[in-house]
């Protein structure tokens, strides 16, 4: 039963949405897995995947799943380069991680324009402008 598991609460690991670079035709972002851990974190996975409304029909966009491997304490890596087409969508990230073999997971959404330039500050480790979910 789900109540027999235990509570492996994720804290200080978050998701970001980037802004890598930008010119005045173009803004380039890319999702972030940062952590903010004195440890490291082991066999990261991200599954990815985008839903809502677009133009009055309903938008699915294709499960992704990516094997991003170990995270470095205080460190970060890059999970998926992310189109701006989809901001209009809820942009959901599902987390799974290990720390001394014991699975961590957590589930990052972004709300339907959430990444947008008011919602943006520094973020931390990257040293770049974006949107954080920790």
């Amino acid at each position: 039963m789900k109540k027999d598991l235990p509570d492996n609460i994720v804290t200080d690991v978050g998701i970001a949405v980037v802004l890598l670079n930008e010119t005045p035709e173009v803004k380039n972002w890319t999702v972030y897995v940062v952590n903010f851990k004195d440890i490291q974190i082991d066999n990261v996975l991200i599954s990815s995947k985008g839903y809502g409304e677009k133009d009055g029909k309903k938008v699915k966009t294709s499960v992704l799943r990516h094997f991003v491997g170990d995270v470095k304490s205080h460190a970060f890596a890059g999970v998926e380069a992310i189109d701006t087409e989809v901001f209009g969508l809820t942009n959901e990230y599902w987390l799974s991680y290990y720390i001394d073999g014991i699975i961590f997971d957590k589930k990052f959404i972004f709300l339907p324009e959430s990444i947008v330039d008011e919602n943006l500050i520094r973020i931390p480790l990257i040293n770049k402008p974006g949107v954080m979910i920790k």
